[in-house]
């Protein structure tokens, strides 16, 4: 904060704003954590109770309406990957605004078709009890993409290797026993 308001331009940093903007970047790829594994309690968890997202025109609505609504957008995908880049955050006491630039790669149920979106999270964020969550969340596409995907040969680069599951048979729940703790069964 330059005199104690809330800038994007160079300026001191104290520790405090360290955390808070440690734990607003660990809320957004938390979400994404939880979209990819498909972990709709963890997803609820991260909302206040009066929070509202808006992926319009898909959806509008608040914290429940979303995480109730999540199962159908998703069987759309046989896979997703829900990637962060850039995150700007200004926080001002217990609230915040953030832009965190994303890539979403979806593949279609069928196994043919890669959707990838190329956006931001446009959010703000309340600090209630000492804990950050989305206070309200919407999504922002800057462009799409959309391709085919050939037919694979043989084994491919999965032979052998652990497929990721957008669900509780994810291998991270597999080998990392505090992340399967974390994972309601």
């Amino acid at each position: 904060m330059s005199n104690g308001q809330p800038t994007l331009r160079p300026h001191a940093i104290a520790v405090d704003e360290m955390l808070d903007k440690f734990a607003l970047q660990q809320l957004a790829v938390t979400y994404c954590h939880g979209i990819d594994r498909q972990d709709l309690q963890l997803v609820r968890s991260l909302y206040h109770d009066d929070a509202i997202d808006d992926h319009s025109p898909m959806f509008y609505g608040n914290a429940d309406e979303y995480v109730a609504w999540l199962p159908s957008i998703l069987s759309m995908w046989s896979a997703t990957a829900h990637i962060i880049h850039n995150t700007l955050f200004l926080i001002d006491g217990d609230q915040a605004e953030g832009e965190v630039t994303l890539t979403a790669y979806h593949r279609t149920a069928d196994g043919t078709r890669e959707v990838i979106a190329h956006g931001r999270y446009i959010d703000q964020y309340r600090k209630r009890d000492g804990v950050w969550r989305f206070y309200r969340r919407s999504l922002t596409l800057d462009w799409m993409e959309e391709r085919q995907i050939a037919p694979q040969e043989g084994p491919g680069i999965a032979g052998g290797v652990a497929m990721g599951q957008p669900s509780a048979l994810d291998p991270c729940y597999q080998r990392l026993p505090l992340f399967a703790a974390q994972r309601p069964s």
